[in-house]
């Protein structure tokens, strides 16, 4: 098997025995106060409000840092300058799209938040109330929640070892179940106060770090873009198409290609700005124009970013090279420690410190997701299924954190699991899937829901279902999950569906469902109206 496809790795020997203590005592002093930090600013007192929203209490530019640290995963961080120092042009894209995507969050915040929900399942059930609902949008939420703990859960075990010396699949799942053990009791305790403080703090140091590294690389090339650009070109080992489009795809025939190249930028574009525990972070403003301005805040803070991360991949081709980059590490999610390695004055302390300074920021954004989608995560089976499922809405504010605080440890501990089972197995799949499912069922559904009058109870099932249903049986069925090298299952052979990204079809079925299912409902309606049937 091959490591993760979006994982936080550290090049093996990027520091030496005599160093790697001053890394780890500057480490921990990092880590170790800020974790202790967003358990004692949890919320007081058992609030439904207080846990889920901090009560609708964060202003626009506290919001946009929280919004921006809940944006920015370990795959913009990691992934995206990896596909700039080996893709070029492609991986600008992607990082462009990043910050695109914001646009579609800025078309719902005004919606989702004069709603005054908690969940998914509160938006759905005011127009199709009832317990069918409820159950369908708690599958959807948790079908995109725990893949994706599982990627950030799997790539932080192999950082710590990396990190500490250490190496062997035993040492990773040791780090798996330590780290997700202190995510999990952070979040159950400090709720979503807690969240807000390690996302303020998390993107100040992120920012900071991505700053202070592109800055040192544009210092190298004098400061000329050009220079960079042409000496990425150079080392990348294919300078005539490395500012070109289509290198991502390359190996993939010309229509396939295409489509794929088309598909990632929609998935990305679609996929992460209805992610659960995104677009459920706009539920801490306090009304819908806090909400939107909010966004705007975190358009300008994700753009500086992505501009510091275009400077950093076209950094490494041009310092590190893209065929070093893929001798140490496939996958290319090394590429900003190797950067760093690079970069570093000389002396074995300067090591040290910069590669704490980046471990210690990249370290933190999986902390800081984790801790994001676990409370989404719990929210949809604590919220949607205890309370208005099970109890049928006849609960106290405290019995619902509690249930809150246990679905949170459930949920850990289920993702702690799965990722120590797949460990060491290309886990991009899940990454990938993640996406497709918020992209296919929730995104349509959202549309429906907030701006058609016509939607159905009927409809809304049909879609949450249907897009799933569509989206992982494509994705099952897909070059990702079997019969290629990169594969979750190389030595499988499901793959009769071409494409790498699913959302160019099961994204319009669903869509196509949703209208399907709400024609007879409409019907029915305009009977009643016009002749007056009960």
């Amino acid at each position: 098997m091959t490591t993760p496809e979006i994982l936080l790795a550290a090049p093996p020997r990027l520091l030496d025995s005599d160093t790697r203590g001053i890394v780890l005592v500057g480490f921990l002093a990092f880590i170790v106060p800020i974790l202790l930090i967003c358990v004692l600013s949890g919320p007081g007192r058992d609030r439904v409000n207080d846990f889920y929203t901090a009560q609708r209490s964060l202003r626009p530019v506290r919001g946009a840092l929280v919004l921006s640290g809940v944006y920015l995963s370990a795959a913009t961080v990691l992934g995206t300058t990896g596909s700039i120092a080996i893709f070029g042009y492609d991986g600008l894209f992607i990082a462009l799209c990043t910050v695109l995507s914001l646009g579609v969050l800025l078309l719902l915040a005004g919606p989702l938040r004069e709603r005054g929900c908690y969940t998914f399942g509160d938006i759905f059930a005011l127009n199709a109330p009832g317990p069918a609902v409820r159950i369908a949008v708690a599958v959807v939420t948790l079908s995109a929640c725990i893949p994706y703990l599982v990627v950030q859960l799997s790539g932080a075990g192999v950082t710590t070892t990396m990190l500490l010396g250490l190496s062997g699949p035993g040492a990773e799942q040791t780090a798996i179940v330590m780290i997700g053990l202190l995510v999990v009791c952070a979040t159950a305790f400090g709720g979503m106060r807690g969240m807000i403080t390690l996302q303020v703090l998390k993107t100040v140091l992120l920012l900071g770090m991505a700053l202070a590294v592109a800055a040192v690389v544009l210092h190298r090339f004098d400061w000329s873009t050009d220079s960079l650009i042409n000496a990425a070109g150079m080392g990348s080992g294919r300078p005539a198409a490395y500012m070109e489009p289509g290198l991502r795809f390359a190996d993939s025939d010309g229509a396939e290609g295409t489509l794929d190249y088309i598909g990632l930028m929609v998935t990305i574009v679609l996929g992460v700005a209805c992610l659960p525990h995104v677009a459920m972070q706009l539920n801490a403003a306090p009304d819908a124009a806090a909400a939107r301005r909010t966004v705007r805040h975190t358009i300008g803070i994700v753009g500086t970013f992505c501009l510091a991360t275009a400077v950093l991949g076209l950094g490494a081709a041009a310092v590190v090279g893209a065929p070093k980059i893929l001798g140490a590490d496939p996958g290319a999610t090394s590429t900003l420690l190797m950067l760093t390695g690079e970069l570093a004055s000389g002396s074995s302390t300067g090591d040290a410190w910069l590669v704490v300074l980046v471990s210690s920021a990249v370290f933190l954004t999986t902390l800081a997701v984790v801790a994001s989608v676990t409370l989404a995560a719990a929210g949809a089976v604590a919220h949607d299924l205890v309370t208005h499922v099970v109890r049928r809405g006849r609960t106290s504010e405290g019995r619902e954190v509690a249930a809150a605080r246990m679905a949170s440890a459930g949920v850990g501990v289920l993702s702690i699991a799965l990722a120590v089972w797949v460990q060491g197995w290309n886990v991009g799949f899940l990454s990938a899937l993640a996406l497709a499912v918020a992209a296919s069922c929730l995104l349509p559904a959202l549309l429906y829901s907030l701006f058609w009058s016509g939607y159905t109870r009927r409809g809304l099932l049909w879609t949450l279902y249907g897009g799933l249903g569509c989206a992982v049986g494509l994705q099952i069925s897909g070059p990702v999950f079997s019969g290629t090298p990169m594969a979750l299952f190389p030595d499988w052979h499901l793959d009769w569906f071409p494409l790498q990204t699913v959302v160019l079809v099961s994204m319009p079925a669903a869509f196509l469902l949703g209208r399907l299912g709400s024609a007879p409902g409409k019907r029915r309606a305009r009977e009643v109206a016009e002749h007056g049937w009960a």
